[in-house]
């Protein structure tokens, strides 16, 4: 079974979120290792932002880029981080994904202005 690092040195994960019903909604996303954990970047107001603050309750497993499982998936615990995880996230995004990760970004501040998107912190 793959390590949450492991999982991190991907270039996509598969992030798995719970309704308060159970059912499981998996999204995959860019991700960057973060400490002993990892760090994801998404757009504030997203489905998966009210489900983790219900339950921090997570999976991650790699993936490609359509969301296909390339491994078992890992239990962990999600919480939303603050501006300080948000800058520091852009700049691990930034470093990890090169060219596409700074045109991503900045077209991301362009439709949504510098507060529209969050991170999500996986341990």
């Amino acid at each position: 079974m793959a390590t949450l690092e492991q999982i991190a040195a991907e270039k996509y994960a598969l992030l798995t979120t719970f309704r308060k019903d159970g059912r499981a909604v998996a999204t995959p996303l860019w991700v960057v290792p973060d400490g002993a954990g990892m760090a994801f970047w998404t757009v504030k107001g997203t489905g998966k932002l009210k489900r983790i603050r219900n339950s921090g309750r997570v999976t991650v497993a790699p993936c490609d880029v359509r969301g296909t499982p390339k491994g078992e998936p890992v239990e962990a615990t999600a919480r939303i981080g603050d501006e300080a995880d948000l800058a520091r996230v852009r700049r691990l995004l930034k470093r990890k994904y090169g060219v596409t990760g700074r045109l991503v970004l900045l077209g991301s501040r362009l439709r949504r202005g510098a507060q529209g998107t969050t991170t999500i912190l996986v341990s």
